[in-house]
């Protein structure tokens, strides 16, 4: 055990008596105060599905850690449902939130000296929230993900929550029924568990699973069946046997665990939040990781999974037919996954996945053969141009053409984009601008699921781009791009773009750009002012005047 704090709680004298005063009044005895102290860190709550049945997880794990000779102590940490809030102002909380779990799990745990922490939680934010705490503190530690909803279905369909979204675009274009909106939105979210298809929650428990911080096969598992709850009572005996071994996140979290991730997410045609949070997670590890990693690692690893919100299944489909292990057997099989890379319970990848298939079952479809991929390399790009020169972060699939040159028709937020949807005043050919959504200028970078979801419903998918320095819901696909910095609210060239000018968005040559004389965007730079805050107190406030741009992470803690 480490010297920390903690391990001299436990040393025998006077000069601890208090402390173990109030561990008795928590249920301590004489023999546990030899024993390993294991925070559970409990994002359970009722506001969102994702997080609805994240208590009996932490039960099941508290009971098996001690039953493997540990004390667990638990405490409650935040959840943003990022679907309810979304398209609303409270939108803009939704990446602050990922602070806040991530500053709240740190303070607890170091506070209180803990010896590991199991973190659970299910909506999009908790994830990488609980695992820049972890690495922060670098005590032994296990991510519990509390899994995925089960489609929703009608007429056929297998529904997830995007359908409701793209419903509304499909109903304001006359192209759906009064009843039939209604019946979508009934049924889309039968039960709990983080939204269905390869949205930001079931990419980013992904991303950790193949980082080695999670258990095999938990990523994709039903939130509402039993083997998830084994699950957690197995990660509880695995954070154990880690606390004795002393076997550290930053043993784990390396530079090959970030590029296995980063593999993963572009074989399951993740979304593109993983960008954002995979850096900030990086930085707080101290492992060099930039935007033009993801574009090294795109060109060597092809989508090979079939999944929504551009695909035909869902994420329970892809765990029948074998999970994440599968699909990172067939990465490792041809050379794009690092084997050697360590996983929490002290296994390499290579003998996590020694029993595994190297090609797929030939009885399913959501996962391709190498030989028969969806795209032949990975679908989210790395854009640059006078638009862009941080980077923006492109996601191409599930779209006919890469690249569009047409007029910009420019919004300044994200309610006034979707109004103009919604009233059929966006053209086939028109690249739609939304600004001053980014980490500073929204604040809080918002997702613009609803005007993304209201083009695809209204049929201009293919003949519409769009980009923001907002970001994207893990359910949004077309010819989008986001991330893009500078931001507009800090005088990017996103913030000069006139009503009419040409734009091209063009994936193939990955590039951004803003087709204006460079003298006359000076022109602009110089008589541009930088808006007023839009909160001058609060939380959204302090996360304006500390947050870093999207190209690094959006992190608060530079």
């Amino acid at each position: 055990m480490p010297d920390n704090l903690r391990s001299r709680t436990i040393t025998e004298g006077v000069e601890r008596t208090p402390n173990r005063a109030m561990l008795r009044a928590v249920g301590f005895g004489d023999q546990d105060f030899a024993k390993p102290i294991v925070a559970i860190a409990n994002a359970h709550s009722t506001i969102t599905p994702c997080n609805a049945r994240l208590n009996d997880l932490a039960l099941r794990a508290e009971a098996a850690i001690r039953q493997a000779g540990g004390m667990p102590q638990t405490f409650g940490t935040i959840t943003v449902s990022d679907g309810i809030s979304m398209g609303t102002e409270g939108m803009k909380y939704s990446l602050v939130s990922r602070e806040i779990i991530a500053d709240s799990i740190e303070a607890v745990c170091s506070a209180q000296c803990v010896d590991g922490v199991l973190a659970v939680g299910g909506c999009d934010k908790n994830m990488p929230g609980a695992m820049i705490a972890i690495v922060r503190m670098n005590i032994p530690a296990v991510f519990v993900y509390g899994g995925t909803i089960k489609p929703g279905h009608y007429r056929g369909e297998a529904l997830t929550v995007v359908s409701a979204f793209e419903a509304v675009g499909k109903y304001s274009a006359h192209k759906l029924s009064d009843a039939d909106l209604l019946e979508v939105e009934r049924r889309a979210c039968p039960g709990a568990g983080a939204c269905g298809g390869m949205f930001t929650a079931n990419t980013m428990s992904s991303a950790i699973e193949a980082m080695g911080m999670s258990l095999p096969y938990s990523s994709t598992m039903a939130a509402e069946d039993a083997e998830k709850a084994e699950s957690a009572a197995r990660s509880g005996e695995a954070l154990v046997d880690a606390v004795r071994r002393q076997r550290l996140p930053r043993h784990i979290l390396t530079r090959k665990a970030f590029e296995n991730a980063m593999a993963v997410v572009m074989a399951l045609g993740g979304s593109t939040n993983a960008v954002l949070h995979l850096l900030a997670i990086a930085r707080a590890a101290g492992v060099a990781l930039a935007l033009d990693d993801f574009e090294t690692i795109r060109r060597r690893v092809p989508v090979l999974c079939d999944l929504k919100p551009s695909g035909r299944f869902v994420t329970t489909d892809l765990h029948a037919a074998g999970g994440v292990p599968q699909v990172m057997k067939l990465l490792l099989a041809h050379g794009v996954l690092h084997g050697d890379a360590l996983t929490v319970r002290g296994e390499t990848i290579d003998e996590v996945l020694r029993d595994v298939r190297d090609e797929p079952r030939g009885d399913q479809e959501v996962i391709r053969p190498w030989s028969r991929p969806l795209y032949p390399q990975g679908h989210l790009t790395i854009l640059r141009g006078n638009l862009a020169t941080e980077g923006a972060v492109a996601k191409i699939t599930g779209i006919k053409h890469l690249k569009i040159t047409g007029p910009a028709r420019v919004f300044d937020c994200e309610e006034d984009c979707l109004g103009a949807v919604l009233a059929g005043r966006i053209e086939p050919g028109d690249v739609v601008v939304i600004r001053y959504e980014g980490p500073k200028g929204g604040p809080g970078m918002r997702e613009m699921l609803s005007p993304t979801s209201a083009i695809i419903g209204a049929g201009l998918g293919d003949s519409v781009g769009l980009i923001t320095d907002g970001r994207f819901s893990g359910g949004t696909y077309g010819l989008v791009v986001g991330h893009v910095a500078p931001e507009a609210a800090v005088g990017g060239t996103l913030a000069l773009v006139g009503d009419g000018d040409s734009i091209t968005i063009d994936a193939e040559r990955r590039l951004l750009q803003l087709n204006v004389p460079d003298a006359e965007i000076e022109r602009r730079r110089k008589a541009w002012r930088p808006p007023a805050p839009r909160y001058t107190s609060g939380v959204l406030a302090k996360y304006a005047r500390l947050v870093s741009s999207a190209s690094l992470g959006a992190v608060t803690d530079l």
